[in-house]
């Protein structure tokens, strides 16, 4: 049975997949589906089954990374065609529909909307379909279970590959002129007898894409009385469009309307109640509205829904501000139990001198890394120091206009008696790292090697313990302390020098002047891009360019993660982007070496006297940049010999991966034999799904924080929460700090993430909330680079003003205010970003 009706009886899950299954018996139960048919898996396998395909199939995805298996597989079938025969059943199942019905296209596997997992996404769907285009449709639907997300979600749920296959459904395309999405259960908090409803305008990609902030009602069920609404600002729908679907702007007059009145939620929470009945569980379905007349487009199990879990969340302490800047470009990430353990080891050496008691310098929000910078003010105030203030925002970028930052309640007299004796404290370790400095730095990487190299092949619990003890935990450590003497030294050095040469030179001349760090010794953060320069030339090997480079990442905190040193894949995808560089990288820094000779010049032809001292106290600042950075590495390098402890530990104990989701000292526990704390990992590890899935949150956060409300509402703000409901307006202009100077002008490409680097052509302007060393490899084929978070000592800026490229850091709204393919005009200088006219 390759072609089977819509509602037939037999459409089950093997013959028909999760969606046409689902679809089907909705349809015996007489709940609106629109009209359609099921290619079924017995027409895939039959495709497969011919001239070895399935046997080339298994061969990729057993062989190679889901990436390099994707691009394989969608060679294959690209190669072939559908069975005359099958061609034939498909064309007159359409025609069945009607007159040349338009179709949606959609891929139903058989591991897809079960109660245990939801595979939603993960295969692809094509609208619009007409004629000669529906066979070829379905043979990219069946590629489609082949996409290297596919493919790694099912090796993640621990589904095999070769016992999964896919049926196709094809419908009737619903020309709606509303849809959206609805939930049987509150999936936030739960709650059963509420049904919580998105809608917007069109058809429904724009909403399940979460292109558009859609109206959202939660009202109860059955009987749909309104609990609560929020009107979305729906920019954006999606409409039919020749061979497919396009998004254009909704018009005026209807983005602030409400796309449901009370009647039409009343008879969707209705039927809502009907398939919840059918199914006896909390539902997620998609449905649309055409004229007055409401369909259901596909419906499947919510997972997970309601599992206990924990609170992780600083915020609540009190009324503090905090924010995700600096360290958070660096921790991007909703971090592990084991990971925010060891930071906190982290910034506790690291960061000795910010410690208050009683107070939380750092705190984790939701899973997220904060820092509290009432703690700073505080102290500032009590200590007489509020004019050097402004060396906050150097570090940790500019605080909304207007925003009154709470002070700790706490006296000026006790601030004063707990930092002073911590004063003395921190310049006693502060000297003791700064003598350590040079021999630790020489050696720091050897060491680590050696000790990430015993964690791996230890052969009991008990050497694993004993290195972490007498070895591991005191390198890193000494590592962290090290890193707290280079960020030290020099004082204010780093802030006052480059105020001072801004007077004598200019900002042009200044920052052309404070590049070079990395001339006279490698700098860590630019280390990514001269090791693949010397990868791509052949002056090193891959596995030299692993165990140099190899420990500096997106993700180089979060121990769970692999580093891309482990990740052959990633280091191609680096070599073919620069490849593809055509040398610009090189070209780069030679006009920036060009430009800091010709500023010098000019420096000592206006100032003869100053030139041979600014010489010597820039070789200081380049210095003291070096140290920051080198250390940094080295500890990030730390991280990487931690992450294989942990590994080595779940292989000894038998435990695996669950171990990330516990405490490195209760880790530690269970390698010394005590099994209590495995108890927690399931509902440590629905707590870090649960965070992982909400967007990132705001960059300053005042007072208490939920992230799970704040993420429901679609009027959320991504730069500023403020819980004492005072407004601070949001910025009309993209305006920042000067990153890095230079007048650019072209295409903006906002990218979400590292993965997408890709969608960056050369010569567009890397758009970004933050970047990290992650992104290094992307710079080079940047125009300019803009990003909501940062300050001038922030990553973006120090890589940008190596290579000379113009950058804005710290604007706050420039991915809310920029859209991906506007022209702008990013002037570095000035700190400003405008959108040119079309």
């Amino acid at each position: 049975m390759r072609i089977l009706p819509l509602d037939d009886e037999t459409a089950d899950l093997a013959l028909t997949g999760g969606k046409g299954a689902s679809l089907a018996r909705m349809a015996r139960a007489g709940l609106p589906v629109p009209g359609g048919f099921h290619v079924t898996t017995e027409a895939y396998r039959d495709f497969v089954a011919r001239d070895g395909l399935n046997e080339q199939i298994m061969e990729a995805v057993s062989g190679m990374s889901p990436e390099r298996a994707s691009r394989r597989v969608a060679e294959l079938f690209a190669g072939r065609e559908l069975p005359p025969g099958l061609v034939a059943e498909i064309r007159a199942a359409h025609a069945a529909l009607g007159d040349d019905v338009p179709v949606a296209v959609r891929s139903s596997a058989t591991a897809e909307d079960l109660p245990e997992m939801s595979f939603a996404g993960q295969q692809d769907s094509y609208l619009n379909i007409r004629g000669d285009a529906l066979p070829d449709a379905v043979r990219r639907c069946w590629a489609s279970l082949w996409t290297a997300r596919a493919i790694a979600y099912r090796v993640s749920n621990g589904v095999p590959h070769d016992d999964v296959a896919l049926a196709v459904v094809v419908q009737e395309l619903v020309d709606a002129d509303a849809s959206g999405i609805l939930f049987t259960a509150d999936p936030m908090t739960g709650a059963r007898d509420q049904v919580v409803i998105n809608a917007s305008w069109g058809l429904g990609e724009a909403v399940v894409g979460g292109q558009v902030t859609p109206d959202a009602v939660v009202a109860t069920m059955p009987r749909g009385e309104v609990v609560e609404e929020r009107i979305g600002d729906k920019t954006v729908m999606t409409v039919r469009a020749p061979g497919g679907t396009r998004e254009e702007p909704v018009p005026e007059g209807l983005r602030r309307r409400p796309v449901l009145d009370r009647a039409q939620i009343a008879r969707l929470a209705e039927i809502a109640a009907r398939i919840e009945e059918l199914y006896g569980t909390a539902m997620d379905v998609e449905w649309a509205r055409r004229a007055e007349t409401f369909l259901v487009l596909q419906a499947r199990p919510i997972t997970r829904l309601g599992r206990q879990v924990e609170e992780w969340n600083d915020s609540l302490a009190g009324d503090c501000l905090w924010t995700s800047a600096n360290l958070g470009e660096a921790i991007p990430d909703v971090m592990t139990p084991c990971t925010w353990s060891l930071v906190q080891i982290f910034i506790g050496e690291a960061m000795s001198s910010s410690r208050l008691p009683g107070f939380k310098v750092v705190g984790n929000i939701g899973g997220r890394f904060y820092m509290n910078l009432s703690v700073a003010f505080s102290v500032a105030r009590a200590m007489g120091m509020s004019r050097r203030l402004g060396a906050i925002e150097q570090v940790f970028g500019r605080l909304p206009a207007g925003l009154e930052v709470p002070l700790l309640p706490v006296s000026r007299l006790r601030i004063i008696r707990s930092v002073l004796p911590l004063a003395v404290t921190v310049r006693r370790r502060v000297a003791a790292g700064t003598r350590r400095m040079p021999g630790f730095l020489a050696t720091a990487r050897r060491r680590c090697e050696a000790l990430r190299e015993r964690a791996s092949t230890a052969a009991t619990t008990g050497e694993l313990v004993a290195l972490w003890e007498s070895e591991l935990l005191p390198f890193f450590v000494e590592a962290c302390r090290v890193m707290e003497a280079a960020g030290r030294q020099g004082g204010t050095a780093l802030v006052m020098t480059r105020q001072r040469l801004y007077r004598l030179a200019g900002k042009r001349d200044a920052e052309a002047m404070l590049t070079g760090s990395g001339d006279d010794g490698e700098l860590a953060s630019l280390g990514t891009i001269v090791g693949l320069e010397r990868l791509a030339a052949g002056e090193i090997d891959r596995e030299t360019f692993a165990r140099l480079y190899g420990h500096r990442g997106t993700h180089e905190f979060e121990v769970s993660l692999p580093r891309p040193g482990e990740d052959p894949d990633w280091i191609d995808a680096q070599l073919a982007a620069l490849s593809a560089d055509g040398g610009r990288t090189a070209l780069l820094f030679e006009r920036r070496r060009e430009a800091r000779d010709a500023a010098w010049k000019r420096f000592a032809e206006r100032h003869p006297r100053k030139a041979a001292r600014t010489r010597e106290r820039l070789a200081r600042w380049n210095t003291i940049v070096r140290d920051r950075e080198t250390s940094r590495s080295e500890v990030i390098r730390a991280f990487w010999a931690l992450r294989a402890f942990v590994l080595r530990a779940g292989e000894l104990t038998g435990h695996g991966e669950d171990l990330f989701f516990l405490s490195i000292q209760e880790i530690l526990a269970v390698l010394r034999g005590d099994g209590s704390p495995l108890a927690k990992v399931g509902v440590r590890r629905a707590t870090y799904e649960r965070y992982a899935a909400l967007p990132a949150y705001p960059t300053v956060i005042v007072g208490g924080f939920d992230p799970v409300r704040w993420a429901a509402d679609p009027d959320r703000r991504r730069d500023l929460f403020d819980a004492r409901g005072r407004v601070t307006p949001v910025s009309e202009t993209v305006t920042g700090f000067p990153g890095s100077p230079g007048v650019v002008e072209g295409v903006a490409r906002v990218i979400a993430g590292p993965e997408d680097g890709h969608r960056l052509a050369p010569g567009e302007i890397l758009v970004t909330t933050l970047t990290n060393i992650g992104w290094t490899p992307m710079f080079p084929r940047a125009a300019a680079v803009v990003t909501d978070m940062g300050a001038p000592l922030s990553h973006a800026s120090i890589v940008a003003r190596e290579l000379g490229i113009p950058a804005v850091v710290g604007t706050g709204n420039a991915t809310a205010r920029l859209r991906d393919g506007d022209r702008i005009r990013v002037d570095g200088e000035r700190g400003t970003v405008e959108v040119l006219a079309p």
